[in-house]
């Protein structure tokens, strides 16, 4: 059950995602991350304890080694998170509530250098005005900017396309 994507039907089928959902779908996202991020936080500060951090001057400060950990904790498990659901049913959780998969060109699921390419163009893409997303009203199959970059799409599904 691996393979939620059917390769025989025609691209036709499922038209592109546009910015709106694929923005609500990552606003959903985004408070699992958070939320992901506010556990890693607690469990560093369990297991390394709280002396590391001081207040000077009514700033806090943090041990360089923490924040360091921390920030690689946070990429790591956003790129995990993104990765499992994009290449294991093409959807994350907001993905599914919207209707929206990640899929290859051809409408298979993507690889872990997919899932890399697509994290690391994506997030620029966001930051910097949101160009690589506005890139959809330029490109003529509606494709954002890591859409191209990965050799991927995304997609609308129809509700007979649930997985529940």
């Amino acid at each position: 059950m691996n393979e939620t994507v059917n390769p025989a039907r025609e691209e036709k089928d499922f038209p592109r995602a546009g910015l709106l959902r694929r923005m609500a779908a990552l606003l959903y996202d985004i408070f699992l991350v958070v939320a992901i991020w506010f556990l890693l936080g607690y469990l560093v500060q369990f297991f390394l304890g709280t002396e590391n951090n001081r207040v000077i001057n009514g700033q806090i400060e943090t041990d360089p080694f923490i924040d360091n950990l921390l920030l690689l904790l946070m990429i790591s498990s956003c790129i995990f998170f993104y990765g499992w659901f994009w290449m294991k049913s093409g959807q994350t959780l907001g993905m599914l509530a919207w209707r929206l998969r990640v899929e290859t060109t051809s409408g298979t699921s993507i690889s872990f250098k997919q899932v890399l390419i697509r994290w690391c163009a994506a997030w620029p893409a966001f930051f910097i005005f949101g160009v690589g997303y506005f890139w959809i009203y330029i490109d003529n199959k509606g494709d954002a900017f890591h859409d191209k970059a990965s050799r991927s799409k995304v997609v609308v599904i129809p509700k007979s396309e649930r997985p529940f």
